[in-house]
This record gives structure tokens, sequence and C-alpha cells, in this order.
């Protein structure tokens, strides 16, 4: 009998197809946000399937950082999710810094890990607000102050 140890490769992220999400991001998150928006101010944006909010935390002359959450309605078992976006001007990238229960996002985890991360946990992330970004764009979201 013959037994083959084949360990599984560590995950190795992919740099540009990352910088490529983040730069679809910015673009996406751009039809959003309007030019003059005050720190602190929230917007909303408004669907046929619900609304998000999105907060400016952080406005500095190339960056931005924005809360963005979808609101479920005071669902007790369930939290709201959210994510802090960090917004480059200077780079054209939209980067999500945080998740829901995620405090700083790394670029690997290894697996299998105490919190169940996944190797590529930020790219998905990341992938999330893209999508979340798409739908609202499809849906026609009116943001609304």
């Amino acid at each position: 009998m013959l037994i083959l140890n084949r360990a599984k490769p560590r995950y190795q992220p992919d740099v540009n197809r990352f910088l490529a999400l983040c730069g679809r991001n910015y673009a996406l998150i751009l039809r959003w946000l309007p030019r003059d928006w005050p720190e602190g101010q929230k917007l909303r944006a408004q669907g046929t399937k619900g609304h998000l909010l999105l907060t400016l935390q952080e406005n500095t002359r190339y960056t931005q950082l924005v809360e963005i959450s979808r609101p479920l309605g005071g669902e007790p078992l369930v939290r709201d999710p959210k994510l802090l976006v960090r917004i480059y001007h200077d780079a054209k990238l939209a980067e999500v810094l945080t998740g829901q229960q995620i405090s700083l996002l790394s670029a690997v985890y290894d697996y299998p890990n105490v919190c169940m991360y996944q190797s590529d946990e930020k790219y998905q992330v990341n992938a999330f607000l893209e999508d979340l970004l798409t739908i609202g764009c499809r849906h026609a979201l009116a943001v609304q102050s």
C-alpha cells in the first residue's frame, strides 16, 4: 500500500486580481457618493429590496473612510451587516478594512483557524462589497441625506 502525503499548497493571494476588484469597487461606490459630503453625515440609499446606510467617518485630501450598513429591521438574532471601507482617491481603489466580526482583515489566514476564516477572507469580503454595490446600482438606488 502506497501512502502519499499531499499537503495542500499554502494560499498565495493574487495581488493583481485583488487590486482589480478594489478598482471596480471604487468605480461603483463613486456612483453613490456626493462630492461635498461633510464628515459624520449619513446617507440613505433606498432600493426596492431595502436600504443601505452610508456614513462618512473620515475625510482627508486623498482618502475617505465610509461605513456601509444594511439595517435588517431590528431582527434580534441577526446583527445588521456592516463594512468599513477606505476609499483611496489617488489610487482609485476602495478596500474593505473591517467586516462584521473581523476587526482588521489579513491578506492570508492559515486554514483551519480558530475563527474559521477562509484563507482568502479579505478577497471574499471585498467581493461581497462588489456584489452589494452592483445590486444597489442595478436596482437604481436613490441616495438621500
